[in-house]
């Protein structure tokens, strides 16, 4: 028997604040997949999940409120979040890209050195991105 998500959240840091990211942003067209990652993060303790399932609405949703940190979904139906990776760059915000697509998808040359996690994540791989904010 697997123990429940509160039995293995990780503790907040002794000064009280936690490792983890407050607003995540997920950009994923898959509702299931966003489900299962948002509550993931929320398990791990982010405190705030907002996902959107296109680049139209990513960047909208950056613009009304900046996140904390993002999962980029790179293939969104027909388009890809690059617009998206390059307004968060652009605005320091840290992100992680994902794909179900594995080393075939091609990621710009100023993006190849952002972590990725290839679809299916695990929960370790997930909350190893989140906790090292992308870096």
């Amino acid at each position: 028997m697997q123990p429940s998500i509160a039995n293995t959240m990780i503790p907040a840091s002794p000064d009280g604040s936690a490792d983890v990211p407050s607003d995540i942003l997920i950009v994923e067209d898959d509702p299931i997949i966003a489900i299962d990652f948002e509550d993931r993060l929320l398990g791990f303790g982010a405190k705030s999940v907002r996902t959107v399932g296109s680049v139209a609405q990513a960047l909208d949703a950056i613009a009304v409120h900046a996140p904390d940190f993002a999962l980029l979904d790179v293939e969104l139906g027909r388009e890809k979040s690059f617009a998206v990776a390059e307004r968060l760059a652009a605005a320091q915000i840290p992100f992680v890209f994902v794909t179900g697509y594995g080393a075939e998808t091609r990621i710009p040359a100023e993006f190849k050195a952002r972590p990725r996690l290839q679809k299916p994540c695990s929960s370790d791989a997930l909350e190893a991105a989140l906790r090292s904010r992308g870096a």
